[in-house]
């Protein structure tokens, strides 16, 4: 069949002065149709439109009494094909089947696209350059990255600017003020410059419910970080991301760019979260941000400066260590050495870890907890006291806390089946032991002993980490008799 293309080419040659058998060669056509076409109109302006059917309509007795009426009453338009399909089936059993689907689903977009509810509209907008940058956290759980072999489960800060595009990842462990302030910092002073205005949704690091009027309002902290950088504030409405349409497709492109890179890499394992952050950097640097160009040029010229230095990038409190040598932070309890009991202390909360100061001096570095753990105590701060009084274990409240492995999970197990009620205290022998020697190497002794299926107590495993050296018989040697040497050198010298 003979294309529009192929004529508008025909007859562009024939007005160029070409030969009728030329033209048609340059067409892709034969004389005889050359012929046919020079002159009129175009192969689409002759055929008729296709308006009649060329099957039975399988919904022609019910589309219009049974289906129209579901789609008026469905204003919001969340009926799927499917569904009114399903519906017919129940109403008209064996009428219908899914090779009707396709089907049903023209049907219902034309009917939809004629008689339905008008969709929502989207208004592409302007930004000029240096006025705004808009950020927000996204999972990447899907990237399936692991730290030294273990899934690691984590977010992705990112700000990125709404006219040049330009982006900073931050990789953070929660959606927290204190992953929130180094984000934003860290991505302005490697910007080199600030921007008017943040653009951010609701979240519960930057905003707070007001009780009265039940709307939001900015944090102070949070408040104070957008007075020292000068920034002003706009924030989408609830439940809209697409208002927050800049940084929604910059997560969507950057995840993207990762899970290749990823593939390309050949490997998801990374050493450290410092490396894979590393990582994710040069990435978008490179994939992304070199390619912008004139454009980000053009908008770091429309920044204002910096101030002469940066917020804190974490949050001070300060605590008094209670009686069970605990401090709580951030509705979390985390142990301290039982030393700084009735202490008060400082603790600096970071976004992926907090340390303790008593006296100006760092005395603990811990891990931020996240989830659903509210708890961390770490057994080597209360095991010497617990070994006073092993009782204490039986009903301690965070006593789920006190298995730093599932080696040790199945030794007390063990114990339960061998020695009964004794078992706690066996068990905080078995910890002390730990504290001492090291938790390597009682985990290691204790994997063996389960492994034999032998009988497990706390005298065994300390037999199996310091075996008793072996008792050394006494020797008693007598003094030389010097007269023996003396005959010796007689007969050699006669």
């Amino acid at each position: 069949m003979v294309k529009d293309a192929q004529v508008g080419v025909l007859r562009r040659r024939r007005m160029e002065g070409k030969t009728q058998e030329a033209a048609a060669a340059a067409a892709a056509m034969s004389v005889r149709s050359a012929r046919k076409w020079e002159h009129g109109a175009f192969p689409s302006q002759r055929g008729k439109p296709h308006t009649w059917r060329t099957r039975a309509d399988p919904f022609g007795e019910v589309f219009e009494s049974e289906v129209v009426p579901l789609l008026a009453a469905d204003e919001k338009r969340v009926l799927e094909a499917r569904t009114i399909l399903g519906e017919l089936n129940r109403r008209h059993p064996g009428d219908f089947s899914a090779r009707h689907l396709r089907t049903l689903q023209r049907r219902i977009r034309q009917w939809r696209a004629l008689n339905g509810p008008d969709k929502e509209v989207f208004f592409p907008q302007e930004h000029p350059p240096g006025r705004e940058a808009a950020y927000d956290f996204t999972n990447c759980d899907e990237l399936d990255v692991t730290i030294c072999g273990t899934p690691f489960e984590h977010l992705l800060f990112e700000l990125a600017l709404s006219f040049s595009g330009w982006r900073w990842p931050t990789v953070a462990l929660s959606e927290s003020y204190e992953a929130l302030l180094l984000g934003v910092q860290e991505a302005l002073w490697r910007l080199g410059g600030v921007v008017e205005v943040l653009r951010s949704d609701n979240l519960s690091a930057a905003t707070h419910e007001l009780p009265l009027s039940g709307g939001r309002a900015l944090t102070r902290r949070y408040q104070g970080l957008l007075d020292h950088y000068g920034l002003g504030s706009t924030r989408i409405s609830p439940s809209r991301a697409h208002e927050n349409g800049v940084v929604e497709q910059a997560h969507r492109r950057t995840k993207s760019i990762l899970a290749q890179m990823l593939v390309l890499r050949g490997s998801r394992d990374f050493a450290s979260v410092e490396e894979y952050q590393r990582w994710v950097r040069e990435v978008i640097e490179r994939e992304h941000n070199t390619l912008l160009g004139e454009k980000l040029a053009a908008e770091r010229g429309h920044l204002r400066p910096l101030p002469a230095v940066a917020l804190p990038a974490y949050t001070t409190f300060t605590v008094t260590v209670r009686r069970w040598s605990t401090l709580r932070v951030v509705n979390h309890t985390y142990s301290v050495p039982a030393r700084l009991i009735g202490e008060r202390v400082r603790v600096h909360l970071h976004h992926d870890h907090l340390e303790v100061y008593y006296a100006g001096k760092l005395v603990e570095r811990l891990p931020r907890l996240r989830g659903q753990r509210w708890a961390r105590i770490d057994y080597h701060h209360v095991i010497w006291s617990l070994v006073k009084k092993p009782g204490a274990f039986a009903r301690y409240r965070w006593r789920e806390e006190l298995f730093p492995s599932l080696v040790f999970r199945r030794a007390y197990d063990a114990l339960r089946s061998f020695h009964g009620e004794r078992a706690d205290a066996q068990y905080v022998r078995i910890l002390y032991q730990a504290a001492v020697s090291g938790q390597q190497v009682v985990e290691r002794s204790l994997g063996e002993l389960l492994d034999g299926g032998e009988r497990l107590d706390a005298d065994r495993v300390r037999h199996a980490v310091r075996p008793e050296r072996p008792s050394v018989p006494a020797v008693a040697i007598g003094a030389p008799d010097l007269k023996v040497y003396d005959a010796l050198l007689a007969e050699a010298t006669s």
